[in-house]
Protein backbone atom coordinates (compact mmCIF):
# COMPACT_ATOMS: atom_id res chain seq x y z
CA UNK A 1 0.00 0.00 0.00
CA UNK A 2 1.31 3.39 -1.21
CA UNK A 3 1.35 5.92 1.93
CA UNK A 4 3.30 9.45 1.34
CA UNK A 5 3.85 10.36 5.04
CA UNK A 6 6.43 12.89 3.61
CA UNK A 7 3.24 14.74 1.74
CA UNK A 8 1.04 14.42 4.87
CA UNK A 9 4.15 15.58 6.77
CA UNK A 10 4.00 18.84 4.72
CA UNK A 11 0.77 19.66 5.97
CA UNK A 12 2.07 19.95 9.69
CA UNK A 13 3.39 23.39 9.61
CA UNK A 14 5.37 22.36 13.63
CA UNK A 15 7.03 19.13 11.78
CA UNK A 16 8.92 21.38 10.37
CA UNK A 17 10.58 23.11 12.83
CA UNK A 18 13.85 22.59 14.81
CA UNK A 19 13.66 21.85 18.63
CA UNK A 20 17.12 21.93 20.54
CA UNK A 21 18.81 22.64 17.12
CA UNK A 22 17.05 19.27 15.72
CA UNK A 23 14.46 18.39 13.52
CA UNK A 24 11.69 18.19 15.82
CA UNK A 25 10.82 14.44 16.09
CA UNK A 26 6.82 14.71 17.94
CA UNK A 27 6.49 11.32 19.50
CA UNK A 28 3.62 12.10 22.20
CA UNK A 29 0.66 12.01 20.01
CA UNK A 30 -1.42 10.46 22.87
CA UNK A 31 -1.09 13.37 25.02
CA UNK A 32 -2.20 15.43 21.98
CA UNK A 33 -1.32 15.28 18.65
CA UNK A 34 -0.55 18.17 16.39
CA UNK A 35 -2.48 20.01 13.92
CA UNK A 36 -2.36 20.00 10.13
CA UNK A 37 -2.62 23.45 8.24
CA UNK A 38 -6.77 22.22 7.32
CA UNK A 39 -7.40 22.75 10.70
CA UNK A 40 -5.43 25.79 11.49
CA UNK A 41 -7.12 27.94 8.52
CA UNK A 42 -10.59 27.29 9.42
CA UNK A 43 -10.45 28.25 12.58
CA UNK A 44 -8.55 31.46 11.21
CA UNK A 45 -11.15 31.93 8.85
CA UNK A 46 -14.41 31.15 11.02
CA UNK A 47 -12.97 33.66 13.60
CA UNK A 48 -11.74 36.36 10.24
CA UNK A 49 -15.09 36.03 8.23
CA UNK A 50 -17.71 33.97 10.04
CA UNK A 51 -17.60 34.22 14.30
CA UNK A 52 -20.65 35.20 15.88
CA UNK A 53 -22.52 33.30 18.77
CA UNK A 54 -25.03 30.36 17.28
CA UNK A 55 -28.83 29.69 17.91
CA UNK A 56 -29.83 32.70 19.09
CA UNK A 57 -29.15 35.06 16.63
CA UNK A 58 -31.81 35.86 13.84
CA UNK A 59 -28.90 37.81 11.60
CA UNK A 60 -27.09 36.34 8.58
CA UNK A 61 -23.70 36.22 10.68
CA UNK A 62 -25.30 34.03 13.16
CA UNK A 63 -27.54 31.91 11.15
CA UNK A 64 -24.08 31.05 8.97
CA UNK A 65 -22.19 30.41 12.58
CA UNK A 66 -25.32 27.92 13.41
CA UNK A 67 -25.25 25.95 10.50
CA UNK A 68 -21.41 25.68 10.17
CA UNK A 69 -21.17 24.43 14.30
CA UNK A 70 -24.39 21.72 13.46
CA UNK A 71 -22.96 20.66 10.30
CA UNK A 72 -19.88 19.63 12.31
CA UNK A 73 -22.16 17.63 14.14
CA UNK A 74 -23.61 15.67 11.21
CA UNK A 75 -19.70 15.22 9.67
CA UNK A 76 -18.75 13.79 13.19
CA UNK A 77 -21.73 11.46 13.51
CA UNK A 78 -20.92 9.66 10.22
CA UNK A 79 -17.40 9.50 10.96
CA UNK A 80 -17.78 7.43 14.18
CA UNK A 81 -21.10 6.20 12.66
CA UNK A 82 -23.38 7.32 14.69
CA UNK A 83 -27.62 6.72 13.77
CA UNK A 84 -28.54 9.95 14.75
CA UNK A 85 -26.51 13.40 15.15
CA UNK A 86 -28.71 14.08 17.91
CA UNK A 87 -26.87 11.49 19.44
CA UNK A 88 -23.75 13.91 19.60
CA UNK A 89 -23.24 16.14 22.22
CA UNK A 90 -20.14 18.87 21.98
CA UNK A 91 -17.93 18.70 25.23
CA UNK A 92 -14.41 20.27 25.76
CA UNK A 93 -12.89 16.68 25.95
CA UNK A 94 -13.63 13.05 27.12
CA UNK A 95 -12.89 14.03 30.39
CA UNK A 96 -16.12 16.73 30.54
CA UNK A 97 -17.71 13.71 28.64
CA UNK A 98 -17.25 10.98 31.32
CA UNK A 99 -18.24 13.46 34.01
CA UNK A 100 -21.74 14.89 32.17
CA UNK A 101 -22.54 10.95 31.67
CA UNK A 102 -21.38 10.00 35.46
CA UNK A 103 -23.19 13.36 36.90
CA UNK A 104 -26.77 12.69 34.66
CA UNK A 105 -26.97 9.50 33.84
CA UNK A 106 -25.24 8.53 37.22
CA UNK A 107 -27.97 10.44 38.75
CA UNK A 108 -30.56 8.00 38.17
CA UNK A 109 -28.74 5.31 36.84
CA UNK A 110 -27.12 4.32 40.09
CA UNK A 111 -28.30 3.85 44.04
CA UNK A 112 -26.97 2.45 47.24
CA UNK A 113 -25.09 -1.09 46.86
CA UNK A 114 -24.50 -1.03 43.02
CA UNK A 115 -21.41 -1.81 41.39
CA UNK A 116 -19.54 -0.24 38.55
CA UNK A 117 -16.94 -2.60 36.63
CA UNK A 118 -13.82 -0.59 35.69
CA UNK A 119 -10.52 -1.63 34.45
CA UNK A 120 -6.85 -1.56 36.04
CA UNK A 121 -5.51 -0.36 32.36
CA UNK A 122 -8.17 3.67 32.89
CA UNK A 123 -7.03 7.07 32.52
CA UNK A 124 -7.92 8.72 35.68
CA UNK A 125 -10.74 10.38 33.50
CA UNK A 126 -12.18 7.21 33.62
CA UNK A 127 -11.93 6.05 36.96
CA UNK A 128 -12.08 9.51 39.72
CA UNK A 129 -15.55 10.67 38.20
CA UNK A 130 -16.92 6.96 39.30
CA UNK A 131 -15.60 7.33 41.98
CA UNK A 132 -17.23 10.67 43.15
CA UNK A 133 -20.74 8.87 41.70
CA UNK A 134 -20.19 6.37 44.31
CA UNK A 135 -19.14 8.23 47.13
CA UNK A 136 -22.48 10.61 46.22
CA UNK A 137 -24.82 7.63 45.82
CA UNK A 138 -23.05 4.34 48.07
CA UNK A 139 -21.99 2.24 45.25
CA UNK A 140 -18.86 0.31 45.03
CA UNK A 141 -16.50 0.13 42.25
CA UNK A 142 -14.99 -3.08 41.40
CA UNK A 143 -11.60 -3.65 38.99
CA UNK A 144 -11.10 -6.10 35.91
CA UNK A 145 -7.25 -7.47 36.50
CA UNK A 146 -4.49 -6.97 33.66
CA UNK A 147 -1.87 -9.28 33.01
CA UNK A 148 1.66 -9.37 32.71
CA UNK A 149 1.28 -8.07 29.17
CA UNK A 150 -0.91 -5.89 29.94
CA UNK A 151 -3.73 -7.04 28.63
CA UNK A 152 -7.61 -7.32 30.13
CA UNK A 153 -8.37 -10.67 31.80
CA UNK A 154 -11.57 -10.83 30.01
CA UNK A 155 -12.39 -14.12 32.33
CA UNK A 156 -11.82 -12.02 35.62
CA UNK A 157 -13.84 -9.12 33.74
CA UNK A 158 -17.14 -11.20 33.54
CA UNK A 159 -16.63 -12.89 36.80
CA UNK A 160 -17.28 -9.49 38.21
CA UNK A 161 -20.05 -8.39 36.64
CA UNK A 162 -23.04 -9.76 38.55
CA UNK A 163 -26.86 -8.43 39.75
CA UNK A 164 -25.63 -4.75 41.41
CA UNK A 165 -23.21 -4.56 38.57
CA UNK A 166 -24.98 -1.18 36.91
CA UNK A 167 -22.07 0.12 34.67
CA UNK A 168 -19.05 -1.18 32.70
CA UNK A 169 -16.53 1.37 31.63
CA UNK A 170 -13.76 0.55 30.01
CA UNK A 171 -10.87 2.27 27.36
CA UNK A 172 -10.72 1.48 23.95
CA UNK A 173 -7.06 1.60 23.51
CA UNK A 174 -5.23 2.05 26.69
CA UNK A 175 -3.24 5.56 26.39
CA UNK A 176 -0.07 4.08 28.53
CA UNK A 177 0.41 0.53 26.85
CA UNK A 178 -1.40 0.82 23.82
CA UNK A 179 -3.84 -2.44 24.24
CA UNK A 180 -6.26 -2.80 21.95
CA UNK A 181 -9.20 -3.99 23.53
CA UNK A 182 -11.77 -6.69 22.50
CA UNK A 183 -14.62 -4.16 22.55
CA UNK A 184 -17.51 -5.45 20.58
CA UNK A 185 -17.41 -8.62 23.35
CA UNK A 186 -17.06 -6.93 26.02
CA UNK A 187 -20.50 -5.05 25.24
CA UNK A 188 -21.93 -8.04 24.20
CA UNK A 189 -21.31 -9.36 27.79
CA UNK A 190 -22.58 -6.55 29.59
CA UNK A 191 -25.80 -6.24 27.50
CA UNK A 192 -26.61 -10.32 27.91
CA UNK A 193 -26.45 -9.01 31.53
CA UNK A 194 -28.73 -5.62 31.01
CA UNK A 195 -25.81 -3.60 32.02
CA UNK A 196 -24.88 -0.51 30.44
CA UNK A 197 -21.65 0.29 29.17
CA UNK A 198 -19.52 3.11 28.63
CA UNK A 199 -16.07 3.41 26.24
CA UNK A 200 -13.69 6.03 26.41
CA UNK A 201 -12.06 6.24 22.69
CA UNK A 202 -10.06 9.22 23.21
CA UNK A 203 -7.11 6.54 22.08
CA UNK A 204 -9.17 4.79 19.61
CA UNK A 205 -10.88 7.65 17.03
CA UNK A 206 -7.90 9.11 15.65
CA UNK A 207 -6.22 5.58 14.71
CA UNK A 208 -8.71 3.42 13.88
CA UNK A 209 -11.92 3.36 11.81
CA UNK A 210 -14.80 3.75 14.82
CA UNK A 211 -18.52 2.51 14.36
CA UNK A 212 -20.19 3.34 17.37
CA UNK A 213 -23.36 1.00 16.32
CA UNK A 214 -21.22 -1.49 15.65
CA UNK A 215 -19.25 -1.39 19.31
CA UNK A 216 -22.56 -1.65 21.17
CA UNK A 217 -21.81 0.45 23.67
CA UNK A 218 -24.28 2.84 24.97
CA UNK A 219 -22.00 5.81 25.50
CA UNK A 220 -18.51 6.34 23.64
CA UNK A 221 -16.39 9.35 24.44
CA UNK A 222 -13.45 10.92 22.51
CA UNK A 223 -11.28 14.60 22.43
CA UNK A 224 -10.54 16.43 19.35
CA UNK A 225 -7.40 17.32 20.31
CA UNK A 226 -5.98 14.10 20.33
CA UNK A 227 -7.71 13.86 16.92
CA UNK A 228 -5.75 16.33 15.05
CA UNK A 229 -8.59 18.60 16.04
CA UNK A 230 -8.09 21.59 18.48
CA UNK A 231 -8.22 21.47 22.57
CA UNK A 232 -11.42 22.92 23.63
CA UNK A 233 -13.82 20.20 21.56
CA UNK A 234 -14.78 16.93 22.40
CA UNK A 235 -17.60 14.32 22.11
CA UNK A 236 -19.55 12.74 23.66
CA UNK A 237 -22.12 9.49 21.84
CA UNK A 238 -25.12 8.23 23.96
CA UNK A 239 -27.98 6.20 22.79
CA UNK A 240 -30.82 8.28 22.56
CA UNK A 241 -33.23 7.16 24.65
CA UNK A 242 -30.58 7.19 27.20
CA UNK A 243 -29.68 11.10 26.66
CA UNK A 244 -33.54 11.80 26.52
CA UNK A 245 -34.23 10.40 29.80
CA UNK A 246 -30.77 11.77 31.46
CA UNK A 247 -31.61 15.08 33.50
CA UNK A 248 -29.38 18.35 32.44
CA UNK A 249 -25.78 18.44 33.42
CA UNK A 250 -25.23 22.15 33.70
CA UNK A 251 -27.56 24.90 33.93
CA UNK A 252 -27.91 28.42 31.64
CA UNK A 253 -28.34 29.79 28.50
CA UNK A 254 -29.35 27.12 25.05
CA UNK A 255 -29.92 24.46 26.90
CA UNK A 256 -33.81 25.78 28.09
CA UNK A 257 -37.09 26.56 26.36
CA UNK A 258 -38.96 28.18 28.88
CA UNK A 259 -37.68 29.88 32.23
CA UNK A 260 -39.69 31.81 34.71
CA UNK A 261 -38.82 32.27 38.35
CA UNK A 262 -41.78 28.85 38.85
CA UNK A 263 -39.64 26.67 36.99
CA UNK A 264 -37.87 25.95 33.71
CA UNK A 265 -38.40 23.56 30.56
CA UNK A 266 -35.47 22.10 29.01
CA UNK A 267 -35.05 22.14 25.66
CA UNK A 268 -34.61 18.33 23.07
CA UNK A 269 -31.57 16.55 23.33
CA UNK A 270 -28.53 17.54 22.19
CA UNK A 271 -28.98 21.40 23.32
CA UNK A 272 -30.11 19.97 26.89
CA UNK A 273 -26.17 19.47 27.63
CA UNK A 274 -25.22 22.09 26.33
CA UNK A 275 -25.63 25.22 28.23
CA UNK A 276 -23.82 28.43 27.13
CA UNK A 277 -21.55 29.67 24.82
CA UNK A 278 -19.55 26.70 23.55
CA UNK A 279 -15.94 26.97 21.82
CA UNK A 280 -17.12 27.57 18.70
CA UNK A 281 -14.24 27.90 16.62
CA UNK A 282 -12.96 24.64 18.16
CA UNK A 283 -15.80 22.60 16.90
CA UNK A 284 -15.17 24.25 13.65
CA UNK A 285 -11.71 22.77 14.04
CA UNK A 286 -12.83 19.40 14.85
CA UNK A 287 -14.98 19.21 11.47
CA UNK A 288 -11.75 20.15 9.35
CA UNK A 289 -10.12 17.32 11.45
CA UNK A 290 -12.72 14.75 10.58
CA UNK A 291 -13.28 15.64 6.90
CA UNK A 292 -9.02 15.42 6.59
CA UNK A 293 -8.77 11.84 8.13
CA UNK A 294 -11.41 10.67 6.04
CA UNK A 295 -9.77 12.69 2.73
CA UNK A 296 -6.77 9.95 4.20
CA UNK A 297 -8.71 7.32 5.04
CA UNK A 298 -8.37 5.20 8.68
CA UNK A 299 -7.79 2.42 7.15
CA UNK A 300 -4.89 3.33 5.52
CA UNK A 301 -3.60 5.27 8.50
CA UNK A 302 -4.21 2.30 10.81
CA UNK A 303 -2.09 0.23 8.37
CA UNK A 304 1.10 2.61 8.11
CA UNK A 305 0.41 3.50 12.03
CA UNK A 306 0.92 -1.20 12.66
CA UNK A 307 4.27 -0.59 10.01
CA UNK A 308 5.32 1.90 12.39
CA UNK A 309 4.68 0.04 15.63
CA UNK A 310 6.65 -2.97 14.24
CA UNK A 311 9.86 -1.28 13.59
CA UNK A 312 9.45 0.52 16.27
CA UNK A 313 9.34 -2.86 18.27
CA UNK A 314 12.35 -3.90 16.81
CA UNK A 315 14.50 -1.07 16.92
CA UNK A 316 13.76 -0.68 20.48
CA UNK A 317 14.81 -4.14 21.10
CA UNK A 318 18.24 -3.36 20.02
CA UNK A 319 18.77 -1.09 22.98
CA UNK A 320 20.51 -2.55 26.06
CA UNK A 321 18.75 -2.15 29.26
CA UNK A 322 15.89 -1.66 27.63
CA UNK A 323 12.59 -3.03 28.68
CA UNK A 324 9.01 -2.69 27.00
CA UNK A 325 6.09 -2.36 29.69
CA UNK A 326 3.14 -3.74 28.03
CA UNK A 327 3.39 -6.06 25.24
CA UNK A 328 -0.02 -7.29 24.52
CA UNK A 329 -0.90 -8.94 21.10
CA UNK A 330 -2.89 -6.55 20.12
CA UNK A 331 -1.38 -3.13 20.25
CA UNK A 332 -1.91 0.15 19.23
CA UNK A 333 1.19 2.25 18.12
CA UNK A 334 1.62 3.05 22.00
CA UNK A 335 5.14 2.04 23.31
CA UNK A 336 6.32 2.15 26.94
CA UNK A 337 9.22 1.71 28.20
CA UNK A 338 12.10 1.92 31.16
CA UNK A 339 15.61 1.75 30.90
CA UNK A 340 18.26 0.66 33.25
CA UNK A 341 19.66 2.90 35.99
CA UNK A 342 17.42 6.01 34.37
CA UNK A 343 14.81 7.52 35.45
CA UNK A 344 12.03 8.02 32.88
CA UNK A 345 12.01 11.60 33.56
CA UNK A 346 15.71 11.95 33.07
CA UNK A 347 15.09 10.21 29.64
CA UNK A 348 12.27 12.55 28.71
CA UNK A 349 15.17 15.25 29.71
CA UNK A 350 18.29 13.81 27.44
CA UNK A 351 15.75 12.88 24.35
CA UNK A 352 14.73 16.62 24.73
CA UNK A 353 17.95 17.42 23.80
CA UNK A 354 18.16 15.72 21.19
CA UNK A 355 15.23 17.28 19.04
CA UNK A 356 13.03 13.97 20.46
CA UNK A 357 9.42 14.82 22.32
CA UNK A 358 8.62 11.78 24.33
CA UNK A 359 6.49 11.63 27.44
CA UNK A 360 7.61 10.54 31.15
CA UNK A 361 5.67 9.77 33.94
CA UNK A 362 2.76 7.98 35.48
CA UNK A 363 0.52 9.22 32.11
CA UNK A 364 -2.53 9.27 34.60
CA UNK A 365 -2.86 5.86 34.95
CA UNK A 366 -0.90 5.25 38.62
CA UNK A 367 -3.26 2.31 39.20
CA UNK A 368 -1.77 0.61 36.22
CA UNK A 369 1.70 1.74 36.88
CA UNK A 370 1.34 -0.09 40.52
CA UNK A 371 -0.02 -3.39 38.50
CA UNK A 372 2.83 -3.28 36.40
CA UNK A 373 5.14 -2.92 38.67
CA UNK A 374 6.96 0.99 37.84
CA UNK A 375 6.30 4.15 39.43
CA UNK A 376 6.46 5.54 35.85
CA UNK A 377 7.28 4.51 32.50
CA UNK A 378 8.91 6.77 29.01
CA UNK A 379 6.18 6.84 26.44
CA UNK A 380 6.91 7.12 22.74
CA UNK A 381 3.49 7.48 20.56
CA UNK A 382 3.26 7.55 17.25
CA UNK A 383 0.83 8.62 14.72
CA UNK A 384 0.43 8.39 10.73
CA UNK A 385 2.90 11.92 10.62
CA UNK A 386 5.82 10.06 12.04
CA UNK A 387 8.62 8.35 9.72
CA UNK A 388 10.62 4.95 10.15
CA UNK A 389 13.23 7.69 10.93
CA UNK A 390 11.52 9.56 13.45
CA UNK A 391 11.76 5.55 14.75
CA UNK A 392 15.45 5.63 14.54
CA UNK A 393 16.29 9.25 16.05
CA UNK A 394 14.52 7.68 19.18
CA UNK A 395 16.72 4.89 19.38
CA UNK A 396 19.81 6.72 18.88
CA UNK A 397 18.76 9.03 21.50
CA UNK A 398 18.48 6.31 23.13
CA UNK A 399 21.81 4.54 23.06
CA UNK A 400 23.22 8.04 23.73
CA UNK A 401 20.84 8.34 27.01
CA UNK A 402 22.17 4.78 28.45
CA UNK A 403 26.07 5.53 27.78
CA UNK A 404 25.38 8.93 29.80
CA UNK A 405 23.32 6.63 32.71
CA UNK A 406 26.22 3.89 32.45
Amino acid sequence: MSFDVDRIRADFPILGTRMRGQPLTYLDSAASAQKPRAVIDAMADFYSSHYANIHRGVYHLSAEATRRYEEVRTRVARFIGAPDPRELVFVRNATEAINLVARSWGEIGIAAGDEIVLTTMEHHANIVPWQMLCERKGAKIRVARVTDEGELDVEHLESLLGPRTKLLAFTQVSNALGTINPVRSLTAMARERGITTLVDGAQGVPHQPVDVAGLGCDFYVFSGHKVFGPSGAGILWGRLPLLEAMPPFLGGGDMIETVSFEGTTFAPVPQKFEAGTPDIASVIGLGAAIDYLEAIGMEKIATYEHSLLIHATERLAEVPGLRLIGTAKEKAAVLSFVLEDAHPHDIGTVLDGEGVAIRAGHHCAQPLMGRMGVPATARASLAFYNTHEDVDRLVAALQKTQELFR
